[in-house]
């Protein structure tokens, strides 16, 4: 099943190409342009996390630099779906003008309709996904770290978090465990702190 959210959900998925043209149109039009990513896809969630801050300020002439920042995200997640936003700062708007899945994993599995009996012969119907069956970061195939939180710094530098098969390769398959403390580095900077 595939999964479609934003503008150009009715269409086969989108070239690189096609990407840049709508980079290009949404900066001609004062737009900002976020990066976002997740491996829960249910139409109801709205809460994508975002790969880095979003840029205000480019020219439509700046568009591959809002490429590379789709490129490093699937670098990144490749097993996940991932999304470009247009938002428009503009007073009075303030909200996402635009937005389409520019890369989903290989398999979507779908969803399936849950069915619950409940008091007075009432019938509850929930959709969930096939991919909830999974642990979140194992999810669509990923191998990455179970633990999920993300730095919040990691935000600004659009650094993978513990979740991507990048961060696993950066730091040879092996993590702390959740509740494992870990020592930091011991500070060697000028002054007492």
């Amino acid at each position: 099943m595939r999964v479609t959210q934003g503008t150009f959900s009715f269409l086969p998925d989108l070239t690189d190409e096609e990407i840049e043209k709508q980079i290009t149109f949404s900066l001609e039009h004062g737009y900002a342009i976020m990066v976002e990513y997740t491996d829960d896809a249910h139409p109801r969630n709205s809460y994508w996390d975002m790969w880095k801050q979003p840029d205000f300020d480019l020219d439509p002439s700046d568009s591959g630099e809002a490429m590379e920042a789709v490129h490093k995200c699937r670098e990144a997640y490749p097993n996940h779906y991932i999304k470009l936003v247009a938002y428009d700062p503009s007073l009075g708007r303030q909200s996402a003008r635009l937005s389409f899945i520019v890369n989903r994993p290989q398999q979507e599995p779908g969803f399936y309709l849950e069915r619950q009996e409940t008091a007075d012969r009432q019938i509850n119907y929930t959709i969930k996904a096939y991919a909830h069956q999974d642990a979140v970061g194992r999810r669509y195939g990923n191998t990455g770290d179970l633990a999920t939180t993300r730095d919040p710094a990691s935000v600004q530098d659009a650094t993978p978090g513990r979740d991507s098969p990048i961060a696993a390769d950066r730091d040879g398959g092996e993590s702390p465990a959740p509740d494992q403390d870990v020592a930091p580095e011991k500070d060697e900077g000028v002054g007492e702190s």
